[in-house]
């Protein structure tokens, strides 16, 4: 079975930090880019950062840039999202998602995770 499955979700006050897991199976991430969304309340889904595949290139969302930071260990078949300095703003569902080789837009990438509840509340 192709599955992506997130973990590592919570609740964080203001300034915390939380690392958010997506782990692959019934397939290799090797030569697949990995993206993470979230959306929150009353919004629409947004894209949070990209790792390509090969290349290693990353981007990021001009919102977290600086505070998270995405990885992953191929040998464990596993992405990371780093949170930092964690805002009340960044209160959303967090998904993971993978598509071959290149970052793209949402509506191309093939597998998607269940997603992963973030709350930054005091």
């Amino acid at each position: 079975q192709v599955q992506l499955v997130e973990s590592g979700g919570g609740l964080v006050q203001p300034g915390g930090s939380l690392r958010l897991s997506c782990v692959a199976s019934g397939f290799t991430l090797d030569y697949y880019a990995i993206a993470w969304f979230r959306q929150a309340p009353g919004k629409e889904r947004e894209g949070v950062t990209c790792m390509s595949s090969v290349e290693g290139l990353t981007n990021y969302a001009d919102s977290v840039k600086g505070r998270f930071t995405i990885s992953r260990d191929n040998a464990k078949n596993t992405a990371y999202l780093q949170m930092n300095s964690l805002k009340p703003e960044d209160t959303a569902v967090y998904y993971c998602a993978a598509e071959p080789f290149e970052c793209t837009e949402e509506y191309e990438y093939n597998y998607w995770g269940q997603g992963t509840q973030v709350t930054v509340s005091s």
